[in-house]
């Protein structure tokens, strides 16, 4: 049996931890009936409390960039201030909500080559259209 914090506990059930201690205490909870009803008494608890700035702030994900931010930051054109916040943001405190938010927008980018094609094909064509057109 795992013995995780309470902090922890509490971050597993805002989802804010790493992936690899998410599986871990998922994993322990398939094992332990007791961890799920110490996750219910925290949660329980901790909606019936008042909340903390801090967890109104996480909740908020008010220091989260939006998703034009993470787009400008793909391009790389974000001054560098902000460009060193969000690789800090990204990198080292690794919010999930962020990550998958940029790999959502990287794979949104990316067309396929037959996809691609069409368009050069479509654009071609059009090309052709509007030149005679002109003439």
């Amino acid at each position: 049996m795992a013995n995780f914090t309470t902090v922890e506990l509490l971050s597993f059930l805002d989802e804010a931890l790493p992936q690899s201690r998410m599986a871990a205490i998922e994993q322990a909870m398939r094992d332990d009936p007791g961890l799920i009803h110490r996750l219910a008494v925290l949660r329980r608890e901790h909606t019936q409390s008042e909340q903390s700035l801090g967890d109104i702030w996480r909740q908020a994900r008010l220091t989260c960039p939006t998703r034009p931010q993470l787009g400008s930051y793909l391009l790389e054109v974000l001054d560098d201030g902000y460009r060193e916040y969000l690789d800090f943001h990204l990198n080292i405190v690794a919010c999930r909500y962020c990550l998958a938010n940029l790999e959502d927008l990287r794979s949104s980018g990316k067309v396929p080559a037959e996809q691609q094609q069409r368009r050069q094909k479509f654009f071609q064509s059009s090309a052709g259209y509007m030149n005679r057109m002109r003439d």
